[in-house]
C-alpha cells in the first residue's frame, strides 16, 4: 500500500454489531481512513463508479468487503450535469427583492428558491434555505467553490443523493465483487456552531442513524434516547481528508465499521417538523 493510503486514522466511534458481535455496538477496534488520490476533473455524464476503481487501483489501495466510500457532493453533481450558468437564469420580482435584502446576485438568489420548499431566514450576506430534499443549510447547497473556472458557473445539489449513492454502490460492488458502503457528504454550517462540518446527503449500504435505545451504559444503565448519526459522522471524519480548499482529494476510503449491508437511507437523520423546536 502506498505511503499516501496511509494517511490518516483515528478511534472509531460508530459501528454496529451485526458483522462483528462480539463488539460493542457503538465501537470498532480502530477506524482508518484512506485519500484515493488521482481523482480527474468530472464532467457531465462522467462514470464515478469507472474513475474511482481505477484511481484506488493505481493508487494501489484495494477496496474491501466493510469499506465506506465517502465521495464530495460536488463529483455527484457535476457527473449528474448540475453545473449551471447564472446568465441563463432570470430572476423573479421575490429573487430581486431578497437579493436586496441580503446583498447576493438575484441569478443566485432565483436558483435558491427554485431548489428550495421555504426560506427560513436572511439577513445581509446569509440566506438559510429548507431544501427541497428537506436538509436547512445556508443558499440551498448551492455553491461556485471548485466548480469551474468560469465565475459564471454555479452547481446544485444531486437531485436524488440517495438514489445517487445506490447506483454507485452497486457498480462497484459488481466491477470488484465487494459489499461496500456509499456515503455523498458535503460540509454545512450548523446553527449554534462556528464552522463547517460533513454532513451525509446521501447514502446506501450504511446505517445511517444507530438506535440505541435499550442498550447499557458503562454503570448497566438502560440508555433511553440515544440515537447515532452514524451517515453524518462517517462523512465528518472523512472531511479532515476531503478539505475545502485544493486539496483535490475529492473520495475517501474508510475501513474498520463493516458496513456495506443496511438498507437505511439518509432520510432517516431528517427531524421530523413537528419534532423541531426552532423552526
Amino acid at each position: 500500500m502506498t505511503a499516501i493510503t496511509q494517511a490518516y486514522a483515528l478511534p472509531a466511534s460508530t459501528r454496529t454489531d451485526r458483522a462483528r458481535p462480539h463488539y460493542s455496538v457503538m465501537s470498532a477496534p480502530h477506524l482508518n481512513l484512506f485519500p484515493i488520490p488521482g481523482i480527474p476533473l468530472i464532467n457531465a455524464g462522467d462514470n464515478l463508479a469507472e474513475l474511482v476503481c481505477t484511481a484506488a487501483a493505481d493508487a494501489e489501495l484495494a477496496i474491501e468487503t466493510g469499506d465506506v466510500i465517502v465521495i464530495a457532493q460536488k463529483l455527484v453533481s457535476k457527473a449528474e450535469g448540475r453545473v449551471v450558468s447564472l446568465q441563463t437564469v432570470e430572476p423573479g420580482d421575490e429573487a430581486q427583492r431578497l437579493a436586496a435584502e441580503t446583498e447576493k446576485e438575484p441569478e443566485v438568489v432565483q436558483l435558491i428558491l427554485d431548489q428550495s420548499r421555504r426560506i427560513l431566514r436572511h439577513r445581509p450576506g446569509v440566506l438559510i434555505a429548507e431544501h427541497k430534499l428537506g436538509f436547512v443549510l445556508a443558499n440551498a447547497g448551492i455553491d461556485r467553490s471548485n466548480v469551474d473556472a468560469d465565475p459564471d458557473k454555479v452547481l446544485l445539489l444531486p437531485e436524488d443523493p440517495d438514489r445517487s449513492a445506490v447506483l454507485l454502490r452497486e457498480a462497484i460492488n459488481s466491477k470488484l465483487n465487494v459489499r461496500i458502503g456509499i456515503v455523498i457528504a458535503d460540509s454545512v454550517g450548523r446553527a449554534w456552531r462556528m464552522g463547517t462540518t460533513g454532513m451525509a446527503l446521501g447514502c446506501a449500504g450504511v446505517e445511517a442513524l444507530l438506535n440505541l435505545r435499550g442498550h447499557k451504559d458503562m454503570f448497566g444503565r438502560e440508555l433511553q434516547v440515544s440515537e447515532h448519526a452514524v451517515a453524518d459522522s462517517i462523512a465528518s471524519a472523512a472531511e479532515l481528508l476531503l478539505g475545502e480548499a485544493d486539496e483535490a482529494m475529492p473520495v475517501v476510503v474508510v475501513r474498520g465499521l463493516d458496513e456495506g449491508e443496511s438498507t437505511q437511507d439518509s432520510t432517516v437523520l431528517l427531524r421530523p417538523e413537528d419534532e423541531d423546536m426552532f423552526r
